[in-house]
């Protein structure tokens, strides 16, 4: 050994047990230069070569990072100007002058995140390529750099996935969202010296720390650090320290190594003594995890980064458990756009959202389907959430019956190293998601067997459990054992992974709302040693499509009307179900924000996915919003539903609303309606008749000593016109003569359906089309809310089939109708009778199997 070498390892071990080697800056500290101002752009390929140094950009558009092309997403029917939905090839281009960075013996250039795939010249000449939207990616362009002014050009894909693509080989192959092209995170350049903490490590940050022991009194942290030497050998010595919220040291040591010529490592054990946990919302704690690189007693490189001490678990039958208390997980999914703005956010946009989300009192994010920005971890990090982080693999393997493409599994491989080195250090994650719905194209045989996920997703979780032994995988799933026909082959995914995460959507797009325990009974006895969750759940919501009862009728799940009082009833039905399962590890709402989707052309919108609790813009709460934050917030909550659906179809409604008051009063136009109370938070003043033009409600409540109230306005008819009836649909229609029907509404029993494809086209007979479409058959009651008066009662029957269907008409009793009917398939017939109400609603029943698809009630003056 070189005598030297060996006196400064040994001076250096004894020091590391006692105080730390005096290290002068040195004014070799690496810096970092944003280079987010300042880009030309051109949508699409030019005539020209722009990757040329001496290409003419003069008539280019002027743009910042973060920048995107698409915007995509309209609160209307069809699309317009407003809508950016091009896909292929932009170009961006930039000079920097050599003289305005930093005196460094290396030059980094580093993408947050560039959609989809990025290729990099500098003074014309390609350096890399970098294929997947969601990660980080820095490389040295040191060498390439001239004295003076330096172009850069980046050329972004993201072109059509589909075979022959650019983009074929390119996870995700598929999915729910829409994929954003341009520079829509930060750009920077990272210079440092010749020998620095691993700038070339996957775009992470080269220090990697994991709480190895956490005892009464003391906890351990273990530290690798990687270094890069670009010169020759050198000795160096690196110093991490952990430094506690108030800034004093918590931990240090010290470490000699050899630097030569790439790659070496520093392996460390800083011992915390009365460690302060990081303890989700309770305390989220950050220590800032400082790694220091000396050569020669001088420093030459600097890293900080968040860290956090903090153990977790996950039981089976108990679910999940933070520092040893149990913590049930109340999360949300989020993805990462934004009306009008795609994917290019700012900090400021990352800060709204988490705030919402806190408001709303989750405790828990999921972040779905991809890495998100480093500024949303941090944030998350700060914030005490319980992250589920998640690869890019979504749907499928391949575009055909075939085995995943070797290039397509080196980029799965690829982008889930990147994801986990570049936030190792983040206390908020528990889990890497490592597939979501991989098994959806298989189950309804839109792919054949040999295109199994199971094979990638078992490479995923063994790279994962190499990268980062700590931290759990998790896949979500869409199918197993869920109604419809599947195909045979449809694999099992369960068991793949440490933890579980089923996508169910009971009462949405199948099955019905209360089958939703059963199944995960069912599921947690097929997989008793599986810890499980539901990974999904929700129901869309337009906020200009209302209901008078959202049981009324089968919803458009894929089409229109989406009423935003079918989604509160369906967290309603939801959220309860899950809360009493203690075996469930965690919950995530699909999802916090409403979101862009080209294959969604639905509710009140196009391209929008309309499941969120808080809109596109994130300027509206719906109203599922605040029967969350009255179930999971210790906030004070009081909030009246319905409060966009100002003009009522009826002189009657239920007034609803969320609290988590034991009780709340309400008034309308001064009137008292008394108290109730509200269980499960939600209080319900049923069958209230409001008077005819403008009602104002007002709620009061008292809720740990402090008064609450609310207020809304709505419109409502004079109950002496009448009323009319759409039966068996979710939503009302106005006729072409005027009468204004409301949704199904005061009903018990018989079952609703609707007409659709080419048989609602081939509709004809009496009746508007729009009632004939859906109806309500077997026997069924109304209840109608009549003032004193003399009737016309008109039904509206439709034969759906052939089907011979015939019933009796009851109103208080007395056969009014003794065969109702229609003759002839697809026809609809009215039939009606005259009746006297002394104030009392009218009871209407129908005994038989008669499709009834609409009821007119009129004054007989």
């Amino acid at each position: 050994m070189n005598i030297g070498r060996w006196i400064v390892m040994a001076w250096a071990l004894m020091l590391a047990g006692c105080t730390t080697p005096h290290v002068t800056q040195g004014g070799a500290v690496r810096a970092v230069t944003d280079l987010s101002n300042g880009w030309r752009f051109h949508l699409g390929e030019p005539a020209t070569d722009p990757s040329r140094a001496e290409f003419d950009d003069a008539g280019w558009q002027a743009v910042d990072a973060p920048h995107t092309w698409n915007a995509l997403g309209e609160y209307r029917i069809g699309r317009t100007d407003a809508t950016r939905n091009v896909q292929g090839i932009g170009w961006y281009r930039r000079t920097i002058d050599r003289a305005q960075l930093p005196d460094r013996a290396r030059h980094f250039l580093q993408f947050d995140g560039v959609g989809n795939i990025a290729d990099v010249w500098v003074n014309g000449r390609h350096l890399t390529q970098h294929k997947g939207a969601f990660s980080r990616f820095r490389f040295d362009v040191t060498d390439h750099l001239t004295p003076g002014r330096n172009v850069i050009a980046v050329r972004a894909d993201n072109s059509e996935r589909k075979p022959g693509s650019s983009t074929q080989h390119v996870i995700p192959l598929l999915g729910d969202f829409f994929m954003h092209g341009g520079l829509y995170r930060g750009v920077s350049m990272v210079s440092a010296g010749d020998a620095h903490i691993a700038l070339d490590d996957h775009g992470g940050t080269g220090v990697y720390a994991r709480t190895t022991r956490i005892g009464t009194e003391a906890a351990d942290v273990s530290v690798l650090t990687r270094l890069t030497h670009s010169g020759g050998g050198a000795e160096g010595l690196v110093t991490t320290r952990l430094i506690d919220a108030d800034g004093r040291t918590a931990a240090t040591a010290t470490q000699p190594v050899a630097l030569g010529a790439g790659r070496s490592e520093a392996r460390q054990t800083l011992s915390v003594a009365a460690p302060r946990l990081w303890d989700g919302q309770r305390d989220p704690h950050l220590y800032r995890l400082i790694a220091e690189l000396a050569i020669d007693g001088r420093l030459v490189d600097r890293v900080e980064d968040r860290f956090g001490i903090r153990a977790f678990r996950v039981d089976p039958n108990k679910g999940f458990f933070l520092n040893g208390r149990h913590l049930p997980l109340k999360g949300v999914s989020r993805h990462q756009d934004y009306l009008g703005k795609g994917w290019a956010l700012t900090p400021e946009d990352h800060v709204r959202d988490m705030d919402l989300i806190e408001e709303m009192g989750a405790n828990s994010v999921r972040f779905a389907h991809y890495q998100h920005a480093p500024e949303w971890f941090a944030l998350n990090d700060e914030r005490g959430m319980i992250v589920w982080a998640e690869l890019a693999f979504v749907n499928k393997v391949a575009f055909d019956n075939s085995e995943a493409h070797p290039e397509l599994v080196e980029n799965a491989r690829t982008q889930l190293v990147e994801q986990i080195r570049q936030h190792y250090n983040s206390p908020s994650v528990v889990t890497w998601g490592i597939g979501n719905e991989v098994d959806i194209d298989l189950a309804f045989n839109r792919l054949g067997p040999k295109a199994d996920a199971r094979p990638l997703l078992r490479e995923l979780h063994a790279l994962s459990k190499r990268e980062d032994p700590d931290r759990l995988t998790v896949i979500a799933d869409c199918c197993e054992d869920t109604p419809g026909d599947k195909a045979p082959y449809l694999p099992v995914l369960s068991g793949i992974a440490d933890l579980m995460g089923y996508n169910r959507y009971y009462g949405w797009y199948y099955g019905e709302v209360d089958d939703l325990g059963p199944h995960l009974d069912a599921l947690h006895a097929k997989h008793p040693d599986l810890p499980i969750s539901v990974s999904e759940y929700g129901a869309g919501a337009a906020l200009t499509q209302h209901s008078d009862d959202p049981e009324g009728g089968p919803i458009a799940f894929s089409g229109r009307p989406h009423p935003e009082a079918f989604q509160s009833w369906y967290h309603e039905q939801h959220w309860p179900q899950i809360a009493e399962r203690r075996y469930l590890w965690g919950s995530w709402i699909w999802n916090m924000f409403d979101f862009s989707s080209t294959v969604r052309q639905e509710g009140d919108a196009t391209d929008i996915n309309d499941k969120g609790l808080v809109s596109f813009d994130r300027k509206t709460r719906k109203d599922a919003f605040f029967y969350y934050k009255a179930n999971w917030s210790d906030a004070p909550v009081l909030h009246i539903t319905g409060r966009r659906y100002v003009d009522r179809a009826y002189p009657v409604s239920d007034i609803r609303l969320y609290s988590n008051a034991a009780s709340v009063r309400v008034s309308v136009n001064g009137r008292a309606l008394g108290t109730r109370p509200c269980p499960g938070r939600i209080c319900v003043f049923e069958a209230v008749r409001l008077d005819t033009g403008a009602n104002r409600i007002e709620a009061r409540a008292e809720v740990g000593g402090k008064t609450l109230s609310d207020a809304i306005e709505w419109t409502a008819p004079d109950a002496r016109g009448g009323l009319a009836i759409n039966v068996g649909d979710l939503a009302g229609f106005t006729a072409a003569n005027g009468t204004r029907y409301g949704s199904d509404a005061f009903f018990t029993g018989g079952t609703a359906r609707r007409i659709a494809g080419k048989d609602a086209e081939a509709l004809s007979g009496a009746g508007e089309r729009a009632a004939l479409v859906s109806h309500r058959s077997g026997d069924f009651r109304y209840t109608l809310p009549l003032p004193a008066g003399h009737w016309r009662v008109t039904i509206l029957s439709v034969a759906p089939d052939r089907t011979p269907r015939r019933s009796v008409v009851k109103a208080n009793g007395r056969t009014v109708i003794e065969r109702l009917g229609s003759a002839r398939p697809l026809t609809g017939s009215e039939t009606h009778f005259d009746v006297r109400t002394d104030g009392n609603p009218l009871d209407l029943g129908v005994e038989g199997n008669a499709a009834v698809a609409a009821i007119r009630v009129t004054p007989l003056r």
